[in-house]
Order: structure tokens, then C-alpha cells, then sequence
């Protein structure tokens, strides 16, 4: 996919033809256009395995054989509950996830990968890894850990704001 391009004002007059575009300029924008692209560049790997994008996003936030909550999975992928309930369901079916109650709180639904799911976990996050490294390769090693700490910063000034997915 192409970078997007910079859209030139049709009058110069009605604003500073030396100032950016509102949105080639805006924070939030820059961040999900990066994050768009650079996902997008590595879902094709994903594609190739025959695994939806979302199944893909599972796999590497439960990759390192933790047990987690489907609430505390789907906050991590970006999904409301529910949509993540119906993934997992798909998942366990074609036999990459294991679901069980909590066993403090029949609410809660425990899920972690099977062995299928962590072998086929380990060669994406592989393949995942080499990509990160071609992107950080690209941008820097400095900047690319500058740029996680900010990252991490906002993430974190940020999550408390009540926003769910």
C-alpha cells in the first residue's frame, strides 16, 4: 500500500500554505496510520497461514504460554468482549486455544494456547520478530527505542481514560 499523500490546499488563501494539513499533522492520526501500515505489511505473512488477522493477535498476546481472562485478551487485541468470546469459540474449535472456568469465578473464562496453537504461535512471532527488525533496521535502533518509550508513556497516561474497545 502507498503512503498517503499530502493533499495540496486548492486556495493557498484559506490557510497557511506553509502549515500542514490538519490531520497530516495530528497525533492520533499519525499513530493509527503507522500502526495501519506497518501491521499491514506483516498481516500478509499472516494471511499466508489461512489465519484471520484477529486469530493472529490472539496467538501473540497468549504466545508466551500465559494463562489469561477473554476479558483481559480482548482489551489487549483492541475488541469488545463479546467479539473475542466468538473468536475464541472459533480457536478452540480448530483446536489452537483452551478454554476453562476460573477457578475463583465461573464469570471469568480462562483461555491459553494449546500445543498447536503455541507451535504455530512461535513461528508467527518468529516471523513477526524478523519484520519488527526490518522496520526498527529502517527507522533506527535509537530512534525505535525512543519512539517504544513514548509509546509506552501515552499508553499508559492514556489507558485510564475509561475507553474500552
Amino acid at each position: 500500500m502507498q503512503a498517503r499523500k499530502i493533499v495540496q490546499p486548492i486556495a493557498a488563501a484559506s490557510r497557511d500554505a506553509a502549515a500542514p494539513a490538519f490531520i497530516d499533522d495530528y497525533l492520533a492520526y499519525l499513530l493509527a496510520r503507522a500502526s495501519y501500515l506497518i501491521s499491514a505489511e506483516f498481516h500478509v505473512v499472516v494471511r499466508r497461514t489461512r489465519l484471520p488477522v484477529l486469530q493472529w493477535r490472539v496467538l501473540a498476546t497468549l504466545a508466551d504460554a500465559q494463562v489469561s481472562s477473554i476479558g483481559e485478551v480482548a482489551d489487549i487485541v483492541l475488541v469488545p468482549q463479546s467479539t473475542l468470546t466468538r473468536v475464541a469459540a472459533r480457536m478452540v474449535l480448530a483446536g489452537l486455544l483452551l478454554r476453562a472456568e476460573d477457578a475463583q469465578d465461573r464469570r471469568i473464562t480462562r483461555v491459553r494456547l494449546s500445543a498447536k496453537g503455541l507451535k504455530l504461535a512461535a513461528r508467527l512471532v518468529a516471523q513477526a520478530r524478523a519484520h519488527e527488525a526490518a522496520v526498527v533496521d529502517a527507522l533506527g535502533e535509537a530512534d525505535a527505542a525512543t519512539l517504544k518509550r513514548i509509546l509506552r508513556r501515552l499508553i499508559e497516561q492514556h489507558a485510564g481514560a475509561g475507553i474500552a474497545a
